[in-house]
């Protein structure tokens, strides 16, 4: 069985990667994304072990010191980490896994996995990026101003990936990242694995 393929998927907040990655995942029945555990306090319209696994400050640090994350951040004031073991075992199964992670954790990735797909999705633009987090209604105006700080600081990260999105359009956003991911399937040190009976076959003399 060929081993699974990390791919990450990253974008400032609000540019609808959360939304993207659910309609990904729902349409792909080899694909799974893993569930950061994080410091963050729930939303009313979060699950617990769905969203986030939410622990706290204390559990999390356990966690760290014991090695338990692939990849940790602090954003916003709060931890983020994804569950090594967890990863790991997906991977094993042969199946793919989106990490829905920031830019700090994408490096951290990358330098552990080098053969990563690191997707960073955009918005059209930043009038339009303020304007979802206000819909959403999740937060503050001063937290939204805080967040387009960010934004923009985040955005600079963009030249570390491999693909860019722009989520204009929401179905052909969501083309494009299954496109991408279908892509990385083909290559051949991929199919190598995949098709070693068939190439095997085709060789033979």
């Amino acid at each position: 069985m060929a081993q699974g393929k990390l791919i990450i998927v990253s974008a400032p907040s609000g540019a609808g990667k959360t939304t993207l990655v659910k309609a990904v995942i729902d349409n792909s029945d080899d694909l799974c994304v893993s569930v950061s555990h994080t410091t963050r306090p729930r939303r009313p319209n979060e699950t617990d072990g769905v969203n986030y696994h939410f622990i706290d400050e204390a559990k999390f640090l356990d966690m760290l010191q014991d090695g338990d994350f692939l990849e940790s951040a602090e954003v916003y004031g709060h931890r983020y980490g994804t569950s090594q073991q967890w990863v790991n075992s997906k991977l094993a199964e042969g199946l793919d896994v989106i990490l829905e992670i920031d830019w700090q954790g994408a490096a951290q990735i990358r330098n552990l996995y080098p053969e990563s797909c690191f997707i960073f999705i955009l918005p059209p633009s930043l009038e339009t990026l303020t304007k979802r987090l206000q819909d959403r209604a999740q937060d503050d105006e001063d937290t939204i101003e805080d967040r387009m700080k960010e934004a923009r600081s985040v955005i600079e990260h963009v030249c570390e990936a491999d693909y860019v999105v722009v989520n204009d359009d929401f179905d052909r956003a969501l083309a494009d990242i299954q496109a991408i991911i279908r892509s990385e399937g083909l290559k051949t040190v991929v199919q190598q694995l995949n098709l070693s009976q068939l190439l095997a076959s085709l060789t033979r003399g």
